[in-house]
């Protein structure tokens, strides 16, 4: 299990860095996941804002919806993972 759902605001997300994985939630009870690595220089992304992943190494920013890169250097979208939404809980599958 990563945690709550409770854990992850709308329009936010947030990374678990031991499984190295971000979910966000851009819509109200739609939970995305992704790996947290960037694509750029594998640095772990480092926050969820205004539904945008953000890198704190060199300021690439990625889609919480779909895990398209919105702003470089990184060129390539963060990879999808497979999550599990029940009982208030998140689970990386």
């Amino acid at each position: 299990m990563l945690g709550p759902s409770a854990d992850v605001a709308v329009h936010s997300g947030k990374v678990y860095t031991t499984e190295q994985v971000v979910v966000t939630q851009p819509v109200a009870g739609s939970f995305k996941a992704f790996t947290s690595i960037c694509t750029h220089k594998q640095c772990q992304v480092g926050s969820v804002e205004n539904d945008q992943i953000i890198c704190p190494c060199h300021g690439s920013r990625y889609s919480a919806v779909d895990g398209s890169v919105l702003k470089g250097p990184a060129t390539l979208p963060l990879a999808p993972k497979t999550i599990t939404v029940a009982a208030g809980k998140i689970t990386l599958d």
